[in-house]
């Protein structure tokens, strides 16, 4: 038996909180269904450690996060699938929220709701929290009377997007950890091992050999100049920030990025998958097929592929559908395009466009997966070249000075 905590509502709309024995979660929602309350949030009630606690800086600005967003978004759904009144079910949640941040945005949506908007009204008032396709599914559903239904699609869309991204970064972590070592190893070399063996040969007053010559020539470079490669860094690092922010800057940049070898492919994949899956769960949740294009250009991250969007609401403003377009385009890869005619074709584009979504988010993986497998071995032999000349370097100094007659 394990010890769980949960968070429920009473019929009128009172917030208790406690913990209980049993099997699993499932158990829990029964006996608590039993007692006449309503499950918002179960969860084990062991101690957090060190190592799964959330770590916040002091003073730290405090922000929504896309995970509060998604805890959000499900226990909404849990509470207005029991009958709860939309502005019931928000002043629960106010309450309820772990984020001060996003318990003071519910509040004013709250307030908003109240105030006569309507509820994607409310949450469009905050772009920064409810994303664009956020607000549009709500308002679908809304119109069309299925707020539980869309409610359950969106919470489906942010675990998936959600899973995607923690894996993405999760993949990157060891990488770039071996480049932070790697570089940090080669500067410790450069800056404080190479100028005590120099200062060897000064004393006994013996030639430099050439290669201990070229690496106190890069110390001296490098302890004497220090300021100037920052600077140059961080003048490199605004000069490019600057070109990223103007759209033909961030066009041709993005551009550049899909031709890059194995990294373009895996970046299209990615911009494929989030097209894919934000244009299918619009459409299921009754968003209009122009407006949902219009959406989904908005969110992609490559301006290089997001360009390829008007072509194609043009298209489907002709009357052509969405297939002819999109292959026109020469973006989408064939099997997403084959998918996409079926779809089309079968009057269940919106299913296909996920089913599709779902391939390429496997595809990202495996793509992440062989380029992770590709760089690992491939840092690891150039850093492993850079500090074995350096060491050969100096050993082959320390060699030369038996060299010398006494």
């Amino acid at each position: 038996m394990a010890s769980y905590k949960y968070r429920a509502s009473t019929l009128e709309g009172k917030i208790v909180e406690g913990t209980m024995e049993a099997s699993d979660d499932g158990t829990v929602i029964v006996k608590l269904q039993e007692l006449g309350l309503l499950p918002v949030k179960i969860g084990s009630a062991a101690r957090p450690s060190i190592f799964t606690r959330e770590f916040e800086w002091p003073r730290k600005k405090k922000q929504v996060r896309r995970k509060d967003l998604l805890i959000f978004t499900q226990e909404l759904h849990t509470l207005v699938k029991s009958g709860f009144p939309l502005d019931r079910s928000l002043a629960i949640l106010a309450q309820l929220a772990e984020s001060k941040a996003m318990g003071e945005v519910i509040q004013e949506v709250l307030k908003e709701v109240k105030g006569g908007k309507s509820f994607s009204e409310a949450l469009g008032k905050f772009p920064a929290v409810f994303p664009k396709v956020y607000v549009s599914m709500i308002k679908a559903g809304e119109a069309g009377g299925a707020l539980e239904e869309i409610l359950s699609r969106l919470s489906s869309f942010l675990v998936t997007s959600e899973e995607l991204q923690s894996y993405i970064i999760g993949a990157m972590i060891y990488p770039a950890l071996l480049a932070i070592v790697g570089i940090l190893s080669v500067t410790v070399l450069t800056l404080f091992v190479v100028p005590k063996f120099a200062a060897i040969f000064q004393e006994m007053k013996v030639p430099v050999p050439l290669p201990m010559m070229i690496l106190q020539f890069l110390s001296d470079a490098i302890s004497g100049f220090w300021w100037l490669i920052l600077l140059v860094f961080l003048v490199v690092g605004l000069y490019v920030k600057r070109f990223r922010e103007s759209e033909q800057g961030r066009l041709k940049s993005d551009r550049l990025l899909l031709k890059i070898p194995l990294v373009g492919v895996v970046l299209r994949k990615v911009e494929v998958a989030r097209f894919s899956r934000t244009l299918g769960t619009l459409l299921h949740g009754g968003v209009p097929l122009l407006q949902a294009m219009t959406i989904v250009r908005d969110i992609i991250g490559n301006r290089s592929i997001a360009t390829t969007i008007e072509p194609i609401r043009n298209g489907i403003k002709k009357g052509e559908g969405i297939a002819q377009p999109m292959k026109h385009s020469g973006v989408f890869p064939p099997l997403a395009m084959h998918l996409i005619e079926v779809g089309e074709e079968s009057g269940k584009l919106d299913s296909m466009l996920v089913q599709v979504a779902d391939v390429y988010d496997v595809e990202v993986r495996n793509s992440i997966k062989n380029l992770i497998a590709f760089f690992e071995p491939a840092l690891i032999l150039v850093m492993g070249i850079i500090i074995g000349t350096i060491v050969v370097s100096m050993l082959v100094a320390v060699f030369s000075i038996n060299d010398v007659p006494m």
